[in-house]
């Protein structure tokens, strides 16, 4: 029955073109504490359950972020929901520059990051993604999704997205990209940060794709980015310490 749906989508113009490829996707992203430190195997146990102590009874937290996009734009920021009631607001405690900008036509990214306190502006192509498509499907929003695996070599971590065929669009959330259909879903690390799409408006934008009107920060290109980040973890692992309290999770 799976592989029917599959090929129905797969073959199917009229049913995967039926909608303007226009609006706003949101996602609710989760982060779970308790898993991101049980992947932390440089640690010892002792001291992953230190740290995780040190998080208190709670072990989840839920903000939302946007995906606005076009044929062949994308750009993904914070959004200013409240994810559960009794958060102060959005992502109330990232209130530093963020904003992720595709252009799937010019193959180009713009970016605009912070890393350790310090703006960033991140502007290159875009660079291939190693997925691998499997074959299990479920409904993600309304749409029913495939699923595909690829590995963060950067992060050392295990990265399972759900696309949707009849959204013909190589976008996703954050900086996942490049598969036959817009990324609904992504999974890291068994649950240790899920990223769901739980509502999709298909709708003509205003000005939502621009950049912000002042972007600060250092220009450089992704792979000094990268260089940075990595130095970080290393460093951090050398001190047995989380290494995402330093840098993005993802």
């Amino acid at each position: 029955m799976k592989k029917i749906l599959f090929l129905i989508l797969l073959f199917c113009p009229a049913l995967v073109f039926s909608q303007p490829m226009e609006g706003r996707i949101r996602y609710l992203v989760t982060r779970n504490s308790a898993k991101m430190m049980a992947s932390l195997d440089y640690m010892s146990k002792q001291s992953r359950e230190r740290m995780s102590y040190m998080w208190g009874n709670r072990s989840e937290w839920k903000t939302y972020n946007n995906l606005y996009f076009t044929a062949d734009q994308t750009k993904y920021e914070d959004s200013e929901e409240k994810a559960e009631p009794d958060a102060e607001g959005g992502y109330s405690w990232r209130k530093e520059q963020f904003f992720l900008k595709r252009d799937f036509a010019k193959s180009t990214i713009y970016d605009g990051r912070t890393l350790m306190s310090k703006p960033y502006i991140v502007e290159d192509t875009i660079a291939n993604q190693k997925w691998r498509i499997l074959n299990d499907l479920k409904e993600v929003a309304g749409h029913i999704c495939m699923n595909a695996m690829m590995v963060d070599t950067l992060r050392k971590q295990k990265i399972v997205a759900w696309f949707a065929q009849d959204l013909q669009h190589s976008g996703g959330p954050e900086s996942f990209h490049g598969l036959p259909g817009m990324i609904l879903e992504v999974d890291i690390n068994d649950g240790a940060m899920t990223l769901t799409a739980d509502l999709i408006e298909m709708k003509k934008l205003a000005n939502e794709l621009d950049a912000p009107a002042k972007v600060k920060g250092k220009k450089i290109k992704q792979v000094d980015y990268d260089k940075i980040i990595k130095e970080q973890i290393k460093q951090r692992m050398a001190e047995e310490q989380p290494w995402f309290w330093n840098v993005p999770y993802i």
